[in-house]
């Protein structure tokens, strides 16, 4: 049984016949004790708070039966490990494998992160991006800066918490039903019809910042944590 925050994504599974359903991460609607295993793939770097991170391994921790595991993925900070490039940083734009990549369902980052990857574009929209939202501010001028800087795709990450830009393809037909939450303005989404780009927010881990923060639960115990393409892993029993 699966479940997703995208109905879309949803829609697929039930194309071909999973189960799938809707829901929050940090509100899983499964009966406590009552799954063997539990897998969360790309999902908890998605959170913007050590709080909110924690409480999402708190509910997988409580959806499992004593003596069930949980495997855990999250994006790593260290793209290169051991003098190996992770994929992500190897892949260059226009590669062949990409699509074949997408479609195995490569746990190194979630289908919206492998989109085009014209980063010379990154810059020059993450800053109009960032000039649409202050004019929509009512002229507030905030007291700090506390704008996420926006990566580069294919490069060393320089902060863990981070915007990463997704280069929507196929024209704008489906736009709307593709992406979560967009974050430009009509008029800047109006010049990017062809090729808007979009922002995901990310908290890459560091090395053992994922294990520490299982470790802080009492009720699992870290069975195995590792490195594996660029993410972080851990796997997990409840006790």
């Amino acid at each position: 049984v699966g479940c997703d925050r995208s109905k879309n994504l949803l829609d697929i599974c039930g194309e071909k016949h999973f189960q799938a359903f809707v829901c929050d991460a940090l509100s899983v609607p499964i009966r406590s004790g009552s799954c063997d295993a539990c897998i969360s793939i790309a999902v908890i770097h998605h959170f913007s708070t050590a709080e909110r991170r924690l409480a999402t391994i708190q509910e997988l921790a409580r959806l499992l039966r004593p003596g069930g595991t949980a495997l855990i993925y999250v994006w790593a900070m260290e793209q290169e490990y051991k003098n190996q490039k992770s994929k992500y940083l190897k892949e260059k734009n226009g590669s062949k494998n990409k699509e074949k990549e997408i479609n195995t369902g490569s746990a190194q980052g979630p289908l919206s992160d492998r989109g085009s990857d014209n980063s010379s574009q990154d810059s020059a929209w993450s800053d109009k991006l960032l000039d649409d939202l202050n004019d929509e501010s009512c002229g507030a001028k905030p007291e700090a800066d506390f704008r996420l800087p926006v990566h580069t795709n294919r490069t060393s990450f320089h902060s863990q918490d981070l915007l990463v830009p997704w280069h929507l393809k196929g024209g704008t037909k489906k736009k709307e039903e593709s992406v979560d939450t967009v974050l430009a303005s009509a008029g800047y989404r109006e010049s990017q019809e062809l090729s808007p780009v979009f922002h995901r927010y990310y908290h890459v881990f560091r090395e053992g910042e994922l294990e520490a923060v299982c470790r802080s639960l009492d009720c699992v115990r870290v069975q195995k944590s590792y490195y594996d393409q660029g993410n972080w892993c851990v796997i997990l029993e409840k006790l």
